[in-house]
């Protein structure tokens, strides 16, 4: 059995369907289980050290989400995200991200103001010396302290989740050189956008950001 206990972790803000669920598709949008492959109920319950109860109520969940397909008689098998689902994603985003620097501008507290300008030092640091996990765990901080700064928890919790469905492809564009640097650059005038409380640049920037990202995808052919 997995060292990945979830019954032992009583400080957890989840339910226990909701840490399964959580768990399974961390591992689905990381990679772990790829497009078409079969989730069985039992040999998930034994990782995770649950019964198969949890697991069967995340399947569903996980279904709704469209990140597997439920098959009655068969079993369940991983749809994934598809090439339209990161488009559909990166358009969303860029309209969405856009309304969150904006708001960041009107709410953002002095602490999280002082490290999101932390997080865009250290990421050129980082940069610098070619520290690509690095890079790709700092640039995951910066987009959750706008979200954080806006202060909607619905925005809040939209952007999480379409920041996590695209997480593998997002590393994959980071680890080459010339998109972290202007990646960089890009949070560095989005930060100082809204440390000036200018919320038409900062939204303008921030779409622009996430337009980038998504031209970088393509043009690596990271979809193919």
């Amino acid at each position: 059995m997995s060292d990945y206990n979830l019954k032992e972790e009583v400080t957890d803000k989840y339910s226990l369907r909701g840490r399964v669920f959580h768990k399974i598709r961390e591992d689905i949008l990381n990679g772990k289980y790829k497009e078409n492959d079969e989730l069985r109920e039992a040999a998930i319950g034994e990782e995770l050290g649950v019964s198969r109860t949890p697991v069967r109520e995340a399947f569903r969940q996980l279904e709704l989400e469209g990140l597997i397909r439920i098959v009655p008689n068969k079993g369940a098998y991983v749809t994934g995200i598809t090439s339209k689902d990161v488009a559909d994603i990166y358009m969303i985003r860029s309209l969405l991200e856009g309304l969150c620097a904006k708001w960041a501008t009107e709410h953002i507290t002095e602490e999280q103001m002082q490290e999101m300008e932390e997080n865009v030092y250290l990421a050129e640091f980082h940069a610098e010396k070619g520290h690509a996990e690095q890079i790709a765990v700092l640039d995951n901080r910066f987009h959750e302290i706008m979200y954080e700064a806006c202060d909607s928890k619905m925005l809040e919790h939209l952007l999480k989740d379409f920041h996590q469905y695209v997480y593998r492809v997002r590393k994959q564009t980071l680890a080459q050189g010339s998109r972290g640097n202007a990646s960089n650059h890009e949070h560095r005038e989005i930060m100082e956008a809204i440390k000036e409380h200018d919320g038409e640049k900062a939204s303008e920037l921030a779409k622009h950001h996430m337009l980038k990202a998504y031209e970088n995808i393509q043009q690596k052919g990271l979809l193919d």
